[in-house]
This record gives C-alpha cells, structure tokens and sequence, in this order.
C-alpha cells in the first residue's frame, strides 16, 4: 500500500540567497530587501539551512543535500521535480527564467542514480506553459488525489493533463490571496499528511469552497486555518517519517507559533511530534518556509 510519507527528504544548500526579482511579481509572500548586505543574508540564510537540516535529522529522517548555485537565488527551494515510490521521477516547468537554471545536469545525474527519469516537462517552459511541480500539485498519494489552486504557475490545461496520464483524481479551485490575486502556489495554503489536511478554505473562492471541503473531509480529518495562519506560512508543511516509522509534521517556527494550542493538540494526536525551526530570512526574501525547502525521495 501507498505511504503518504517518506523517511527520506531532500533539500538544497544555498550556495547565494537574495530577493529573486523574478517570481515576486507573483509572489506576494516575499519581501523588498532592505539595508541588509547581500553577504549578510546569504550567510543568514545558511544557517537557517542548517538549523532546520539538523533538527530534521535529529529525530531519525535521513536528508540528503546538494549544494546550490550561485546564479540560483531559489535553489534552496527544490521544488522542479517529484519522486514516487516506483522509483520514478518526474521534472516540471518553472515560470522564472532563472528558476529553470535550478534543474542543474549534476543534479539531475545523482537522482538518475537512484530514480528512472519518465518525464521531463522543460520544454513546455518555451511555451509558457508552467507547472511548478509539488509547489503546484499537493498531493494525496494514498488515494490518488491531487489539489491545485490555479495560478499563473499552476497551468490548467497541463494540470489537468498530469493528472490524466498519471491516473490521479484532479481537485482545482481559484483562490484569493491577502492582496487580491491568486495565490501563487498550493503549498502556500494546504498540506496532506496521513490522518490529517491543514487548510485554508477561506482563501479558496467561494464557488469552489464547499466541492474542496467535501473532498478533504472524505479520506482525512481537517485542521482549519485561517488566512492570517497561512501569511504565517502555517499551510508550508509537510509530514515525514524517521527509521521507527514515527510521523513527524515539519514546519517554520513562526509559522508553529502562529498555530492555536487546540490546534497543536489536535496535530499530536497523530504526530510523534512537530520539528520546527526557525527561518526568519528565508521566509522574508524568498516568500517560502519549510516546505518548500524539502522535497521528498520515495
């Protein structure tokens, strides 16, 4: 049977970091730089990196990392391909022309050592045609289920054509950001674990609200958030295992603090326990948090 999580994650050490002008169009989580030295925040950043890298491994998940590089401000966001536990992978298409440069050929190589490469949709990129991989789709591997909230980086017709050929259920909506227009990726604002999907139904629209709800209520319990929670990044969050097959849920600590005490006491009810750190600059000029930041290798 499926697994919903895996005990092995995968992250990207920053080899430089700064505001990637090119998704904050899109991105309404990122912020401006301010006055602080492009060398201070890498540096900050790195640290950020291995901090939330050795709590993962703390608790018994094995992670493996590559080093970024420095043409890639987001490279610490390795979110243009997915694994699946048939040992396949697949490569997506990035919307941001320096974001495709992240697909690095010595990277690619090290998981064809382990991964048989079946799909690789780069080329859609030519046609402007992006879905942003795991960012794009969250997935609920157990029933073959994917939810995506339409965006500029989460194409329809490609989605829907993804989920067709991989023999996955399609749930889409539209949502509304905090500042109006549509959130840019699905990570942003629900995440599926094994018992239990955190999100936020009040920024989907409300044509699409009650058909999402139905949906993740059918196979999960619900941890509802607010839409406050989620600029709080409590929706970038993602379940794992250690080597005793204990659940883990792995968040930012702003986005742990930013949760109710029902809430947490609801979450370890199914979770050994929740590993958070804290990733102030990473959150701030890249516009992601925990999740974004580990991809799975099943």
């Amino acid at each position: 049977m499926s697994k919903q999580s895996t005990s092995h994650l995968f992250m990207i050490e920053p080899e430089s970091f700064y505001v990637n002008e090119q998704t904050a169009s899109t991105n309404h989580y990122q912020e401006e730089a301010t006055n602080e030295s492009p060398e201070v925040i890498a540096e900050k950043a790195l640290n950020e990196f291995h901090n939330l890298k050795n709590k993962i491994e703390e608790k018994g998940i094995k992670v493996s990392s590559l080093k970024g590089s420095k043409d890639c401000p987001d490279h610490i966001f390795p979110n243009w391909f997915i694994t699946f536990e048939d040992k396949t992978m697949q490569i997506f298409s990035m919307m941001a022309p320096n974001r495709r440069k992240e697909k690095k050929s010595t990277m690619i190589e090290h998981l064809k050592q382990t991964y048989e490469l079946t799909d690789d949709m780069s080329h859609l990129e030519e046609k402007e045609i992006f879905l942003e991989s795991t960012s794009s789709m969250v997935f609920d591997r157990v029933n073959k289920i994917v939810y995506a909230g339409l965006s500029e980086r989460t194409n329809e017709i490609q989605l829907k054509a993804w989920c067709q050929k991989n023999k996955y259920k399609l749930v889409s909506f539209e949502t509304e950001s905090h500042k109006g227009s549509p959130i840019y990726h699905t990570d942003v604002l629900m995440y599926v674990g094994t018992d239990i999907i955190g999100i936020c139904l009040d920024v989907i629209k409300n044509e699409y609200r009650d058909y999402v709800k139905k949906n993740v209520e059918k196979h999960h319990e619900v941890l509802h958030l607010s839409s406050n929670q989620i600029e709080n990044f409590c929706g970038n969050a993602i379940e794992a295992r250690n080597k005793n097959n204990e659940l883990f849920l792995i968040i930012s600590s702003r986005a742990f603090k930013s949760l109710k005490q029902a809430q947490i006491n609801k979450l370890l009810s199914s979770y050994k326990e929740i590993i958070h750190s804290d990733i102030p600059t990473i959150e701030k000029y890249g516009g992601g948090s925990a999740r974004c930041m580990l991809t799975e290798l099943f």
